[in-house]
């Protein structure tokens, strides 16, 4: 640590930053402890812990319960081709990528039967996806299919399901058309948690919406990725006949 002793909350991450930067600390390397590291700058853990949590925020720092503080490695962004998935192909197949599944059923909320445009309560298959790079997680998806069209082999080794998983494309039936709304915005609590990213770090958003060629909504995926790590790619096509008519 370098000789100064500054004493507000930003001083110090600004010197621990440095530090980082510059490579006196490393990607990977622990962190002395809270209580080392606030005699050493001589102020309250309050404060250091305020200053971390600025690191924290900006991905510099990653605190890992029961064990400290540790340097995160340098994140490169990923790519997110809208309509396809979060990855494009080539980067989804690199072997440090993975990809943790969970499904269950839960019944339609309000916002959800918004988004499928199903009754109150309708049961739907819901999968939370992270995709995790060397441990490290850089995307979150949360898809929901009405559950009479979830497809069978999400879960296991089926390649087709598998590949769609990798790269948070559509799981469901083969859509007419996608729609994708995009924003920034702060993370919830969940997306944070998640993320492990803090809550002043803006995610980017998008709410994809799946449709059949007779209408129906197959499909609805709430994505989210720290603000930024992610580069967004969108193809424009012309869109006819969408604007009312003038009475």
């Amino acid at each position: 640590m370098t000789g100064s002793v500054p004493r507000r909350h930003h001083d110090i991450a600004d010197d621990l930053r440095h530090q980082i930067t510059t490579g006196s600390i490393k990607p990977g390397e622990r962190l002395p402890s809270e209580a080392g590291l606030a005699a050493r700058y001589r102020v309250s853990t309050v404060t250091l812990r305020r200053a971390l949590a600025v690191l924290q925020a900006e991905g510099l720092v990653e605190k890992i319960h029961g064990k400290g503080n540790y340097v995160r490695h340098p994140r490169r962004k990923i790519m997110y081709v809208g309509g396809w998935g979060t990855l494009d192909p080539w980067t989804a197949a690199e072997p440090t990528l993975r990809i943790t599944v969970r499904s269950t059923t839960v019944p339609a909320s309000v916002h959800l039967t918004t988004l499928l445009k199903v009754p109150m309560g309708s049961p739907l298959t819901e999968y939370t996806c992270l995709s995790l790079e060397q441990g490290a997680p850089h995307g979150l998806a949360r898809i929901y299919i009405p559950r009479d069209l979830a497809p069978a082999g999400v879960l296991n080794d089926d390649s087709a399901c598998r590949e769609g998983v990798t790269r948070f494309a559509v799981l469901g039936p083969s859509p007419a058309t996608i729609r994708e709304t995009v924003s920034a915005r702060s993370p919830t609590p969940d997306e944070a948690s998640a993320l492990r990213i803090g809550n002043s770090m803006a995610v980017l958003a998008i709410t994809r919406i799946a449709t059949d060629t007779n209408g129906r909504v197959v499909e609805a995926a709430l994505l989210a990725f720290p603000g930024g790590r992610v580069d967004a790619v969108f193809t424009a096509h012309h869109v006819l006949n969408e604007r009312p008519t003038q009475g």
